[in-house]
């Protein structure tokens, strides 16, 4: 998206989209695209091409309960859970057997998971249901 416009003006996109992406509610986001749309559709229309073609995606988040935006906003999940993998599968040059290289992803993941940010709506969550302590205990 940041690639068809010009690298001086990149970091007022990026805080336009941030904003589109943080609006209070799907109406406050409407009204940033439109905004969006309105400044910078005259000289870069395939950028705004590109969020209004995308518009319900980049908007789908509000569809949820608010306590879950703050994880639907995240940034390629999957690819940050499976980092640690990648990373010490590089470094290692392979696992060996696909045995061996499912162990260690297996390992890696529950040595990881150690680290990874607790769910903010603990209602909303099944950490009760796997005997872990939730907010409302």
């Amino acid at each position: 998206m940041l690639d068809v416009v010009p690298t001086s003006l990149q970091p007022k996109v990026k805080a336009a989209l941030l904003t589109i992406m943080n609006a209070e509610n799907k109406e406050a986001a409407d009204l940033a695209i439109d905004q969006f749309e309105e400044t910078y559709g005259a000289k870069y229309p395939k950028a705004v091409d590109k969020v209004l073609k995308d518009r319900e995606a980049l908007l789908a988040h509000f569809d949820f309960p608010a306590e879950h935006w703050v994880h639907l906003r995240t940034t390629n999940a999957i690819e940050s859970t499976f980092a640690t993998v990648r990373l010490r599968t590089n470094k290692t040059k392979g696992s060996g057997s696909r045995t061996a290289g499912l162990a260690m992803a297996f390992k890696l993941l529950e040595a990881a998971q150690v680290r990874w940010r607790c769910v903010n709506a603990p209602t909303w969550s099944h950490s009760s249901a796997l005997g872990r302590p939730s907010w409302t205990d």
